[in-house]
């Protein structure tokens, strides 16, 4: 013979939540039982035990507590509209875990961080937008940083992504030289095909060569950037190459 009303242990044994979960849904007026016995014990008839599964599917969802209780109101056509809308929020931060997932792999590999793509929600900039925000912050009332920005916004995508694509071949082509004189003939070719780079997009005195030296070296994320291209400290080489560079531009001042 059926039973006609479900106990908190019934409805527990069926469903896998706890007694306390379903005293707290009573507390809050959520799902109350169908009846009190006199020693007050909780009765449940089987129509209610649907509702309570609508809860826990809705609460599988994402939807608050609050939010359950505002739905249970509705029609189904109501509800059902909600539900397609909140299929596509759930369908966003599926393909925001898979990006997470798949950059949190690259990292592990030991991709640097400033490639990896995982500032793309609302909460944050991807990383090239950071740094080039910061880069305003710091030089934006420099004349060589305001050609520059001109220069860059005045350039197609094709454009930006041929000329960082160039940059970064040099910075490969320097790790393999990373065991040469940074003085060297082979090298310091290199740093004049690094700033033929640089001054398609601002002009580059040895001042400003000298900052950008600086930070390759001193800023731990550039420094970690470049020595993703290298077992050893391409930073610091690249920093002295420049440097060398730059005391040759100097001294070519200083005799004239």
């Amino acid at each position: 013979m059926k039973k006609p009303l479900l106990t908190v242990n019934d409805i527990v044994q069926i469903t896998g939540i706890t007694a306390r979960t379903l005293h707290y849904y009573d507390r809050i007026h959520l799902f109350k039982p169908t009846h009190l016995t006199e020693k007050g014990y909780r009765l449940y008839d089987r129509s209610s035990l649907e509702k309570l599964q609508t809860i826990l599917f809705l609460k599988e969802l994402d939807f608050s507590l609050k939010e359950i209780a505002d739905i249970l109101k509705l029609t189904k056509q109501e509800q059902k509209q909600i539900l397609k809308k909140q299929g596509q929020t759930l369908l966003s931060k599926k393909q925001r875990l898979e990006n997470i997932m798949a950059a949190l792999e690259e990292y592990v590999s030991g991709n640097d961080i400033s490639h990896l793509e995982i500032f793309n929600s609302t909460s944050a900039l991807p990383l090239r937008e950071q740094y080039a925000n910061e880069a305003r912050f710091i030089y934006g009332e420099t004349e060589a940083y305001q050609v520059y920005n001109e220069t860059l916004e005045a350039c197609s995508p094709e454009e930006k992504e041929e000329r960082f694509s160039a940059m970064e071949e040099i910075f490969k082509q320097m790790a393999a030289c990373i065991h040469q004189d940074p003085s060297s003939d082979e090298v310091q070719q290199l740093i004049e095909e690094w700033k033929t780079i640089l001054m398609q997009f601002m002009p580059c005195d040895a001042e400003l060569l000298a900052c950008i030296a600086n930070t390759y070296k001193f800023d731990t994320r550039f420094a970690s950037y470049f020595n993703q291209y290298s077992t050893e400290d391409l930073a610091d080489f690249l920093y002295r190459a420049i440097m060398y560079h730059v005391n040759r531009l100097s001294d070519a001042e200083t005799d004239k």
